[in-house]
């Protein structure tokens, strides 16, 4: 149950960021779900990947700057998405890193909202 909830919030993130960010497109609602699912899905099996091998590259700086580290592999893992699928259009890597930041913030806060409607 607790992954389709953060499947849900995650694809409403992107749908907004869509709607948000004019270098950040996705096709319709339902692209925003395929798209969240490929995004976790990728994020699942090589978010862990990148985060290290960015942080063995930046000779642990970036293991001590994890915040950064992991909003960089958000973004990466964004351009993956759109070479992957023709769902999503994201104009430039700099969109990338703005679309990772808005998603990571509305993300967070419907986490938050959830829990406290919840109770936990």
């Amino acid at each position: 149950m607790n992954l389709l909830l953060s499947w849900a919030i995650l694809s409403l993130a992107v749908w907004v960021t869509a709607m948000i960010l004019p270098g950040f497109h996705v096709r319709s609602l339902g692209s925003a779900i395929l798209v969240a699912a490929l995004f976790g899905v990728l994020n699942f099996f090589l978010g862990w990947i990148f985060f290290f091998v960015l942080g063995l590259a930046t000779l642990g700086i970036g293991f001590l700057l994890a915040f950064v580290t992991r909003w960089v592999v958000n973004a990466i893992l964004l351009k993956l998405v759109d070479s992957l699928t023709d769902h999503l259009s994201i104009d430039g890597f700099v969109w990338a890193l703005v679309g990772a930041l808005v998603m990571s913030a509305l993300g967070t806060a419907g986490e938050a909202l959830l829990r406290m409607a919840m109770g936990a």
